[in-house]
């Protein structure tokens, strides 16, 4: 029988309940454990695909072409397995299906009310990923926090599966606060006692209290805290800040989680979490023996989260190299005036990222033409491959006209333009080209030198697409298609001659970089990066 860990979070947002959720299961999973993470977003929107990144940091896609929460980029780092569309259920989801089904009759006219029409929806996407796969536990994370309006649904839920599922198949680790006060010198409980007196409200009792704190909580404070929450002793566990989420997992396996969880669920495992992979990964990540500094060239570098995916696969692909990745965020818009060279002259690589509209256009171009000349090893992703197009055409070809109809409707030379299919459709959720598709890689290129197979799948977000139209032209003059989507005939990757490293992709390589995995086009990129250093 599937048993379920719910993981609640109080006091505060940004404490970590994803980080906690993905550690836990990392320690159970290498004790043998079929493992899932699912995150519950409380917001009405139907999935993040609309959402500013200033709002939500980056929108995370799956395999299967689910727009969903960033945190699912934390579960496939950490568990190196893939998530789908039922890994991540917003309310906006929930309310959408309640309604549709009253729109088609199913509830045969009765009044359809929050309880029990939308918990028992909520019910049904917890349950719904034991359906799909035999998994031992499925970690559930709650978004928000204990005392949210928009949470009372889910807790609701909570509550009454809790009771169905039985004491001994459903587990609530509720993470809170234990705030330091400089001027009294000591740490407050306060704050967590009155968060785990909302959830009592609600009508969950936690079962375990993981305690994010500055430092470290000494005997009695963790006693105080068993009584005045009604947890024993050995159930308040320590959440020390840490150098890097991937401590986290050894620092909960220290304060022995895992094994609390699985005493509350009557789980027995012969075998104790070794983490040997992890360990080394760490080993590497905490004792560089050399640097680079690498220029992330984007818009909105404001909020690291808009880019996560990209800054922790460079994470990855630096302990590979064993080698410290410091990348410099420069915003595109501060190099329109011809500032690229002064900042990007001290650089060892750079990297353009993602990103829609036409704001910072020109600073990407200028970026990307001083990575061209002065042969500084470039990567770009997504909307910096096509700008990487627009440039080469620009400033090789001639063709001063040459732009994507994304930025310039009118442009002379459209060789970046929507694809057919995209020019009928107005509504904007959830229909861009998403999700997984095939990559068969030309011989003898870059690419295939990275990859090391003719044919990959990578997963994609965007709506402009390369114009074949002027693929005879653009390869003649020495910007290759070296990857092409072999249904449609797509350019999926394309990259220079005569340059040390000078390649762009269509596709987003972060999403699959994993601490066990990292991607191979940040690891050969950071490797062009050392190389060029050192020339």
């Amino acid at each position: 029988m599937t048993k379920y860990i719910f993981v609640t979070g109080g006091v505060t947002s940004s404490l970590g309940k994803g980080i906690i959720a993905a550690s836990l299961a990392k320690l159970l999973q290498d004790r043998g454990f079929s493992v899932t993470i699912q995150k519950f977003d409380p917001y009405i929107n139907v999935d993040p695909g609309t959402l500013n990144p200033y709002e939500h940091g980056e929108c995370y896609v799956t395999e299967d072409g689910a727009e969903t929460d960033l945190d699912l980029g934390h579960y496939e780092r950490f568990l190196n397995k893939p998530t789908s569309q039922a890994n991540n259920v917003t309310t906006g989801r929930i309310y959408q299906t309640v309604i549709n089904k009253e729109r088609d009759g199913d509830y045969l006219g009765k009044t359809v009310q929050v309880i029990p029409h939308i918990t028992d929806e909520i019910k049904r996407r917890v349950r719904l990923l034991e359906e799909e796969n035999a998994y031992d536990i499925i970690i559930t994370e709650i978004g928000g926090t204990v005392g949210d309006i928009e949470s009372l649904p889910y807790l609701e839920a909570l509550r009454q599966f809790r009771r169905e599922a039985g004491k001994d198949n459903c587990v609530v680790i509720h993470l809170t606060l234990i705030p330091y006060l400089k001027a009294a010198r000591e740490l407050k409980t306060k704050p967590t006692q009155h968060s785990v007196k909302e959830l009592l409200q609600a009508g969950i009792q936690p079962d375990i209290l993981v305690c994010r704190t500055e430092y470290p909580l000494p005997r009695e404070l963790r006693e105080k805290l068993a009584l005045f929450c009604n947890v024993d002793e050995k159930s308040v566990i320590e959440a020390i800040d840490a150098d890097t989420i991937y401590d986290v997992p050894l620092l909960m396996l220290k304060e022995k989680l895992d094994k609390t969880v699985l005493k509350k669920l009557n789980l027995k495992s012969s075998k104790e979490p070794e983490l040997l992979h992890w360990k080394e990964f760490l080993g590497k990540l905490k004792n560089p023996t050399r640097e680079v500094y690498i220029a992330l060239v984007g818009k909105y570098n404001e909020l690291q989260d808009a880019y996560k995916s990209i800054y922790e696969a460079f994470v990855h692909a630096g302990a590979v190299n064993e080698c410290k990745v410091r990348v410099i965020p420069i915003h595109s818009e501060t190099l329109e005036n011809g500032d690229a060279p002064l900042k990007l002259k001290s650089m060892d690589g750079l990297l353009v990222a993602p990103g829609f509209g036409e704001r910072g256009i020109k600073g990407k171009l200028e970026a990307i033409k001083y990575a061209r000349e002065h042969k500084l090893p470039f990567f770009g992703i997504c909307l910096g491959m096509q700008c990487a197009v627009v440039e080469y055409c620009n400033n090789v070809l001639g063709m001063k006209d040459a732009a994507s109809t994304e930025v310039n409707p009118k442009a002379k030379h459209p060789v970046i333009d929507l694809m057919p299919e995209q020019k009928k459709i107005t509504a904007k959720g959830g229909t861009m080209r998403l999700g997984a598709y095939k990559c068969r890689i030309a011989k003898n290129t870059l690419a295939s030198r990275i990859y090391g197979k003719s044919e990959i799948t990578e997963r994609h977000r965007h709506r402009y697409e390369f114009n074949n139209d002027y693929l005879d032209k653009i390869s003649e003059a020495g910007l290759i298609p070296s990857g092409v989507n072999p249904d449609s005939g797509l350019v999926e990757i394309v990259e220079m001659k005569n340059h040390p490293f000078f390649i762009g992709v269509q596709f987003h390589p972060e999403l699959k970089s994993t601490v066990e995995n990292p991607h191979p086009l940040f690891v050969h990129f950071i490797r062009a990066a050392l190389q060029s250093k050192n020339t």
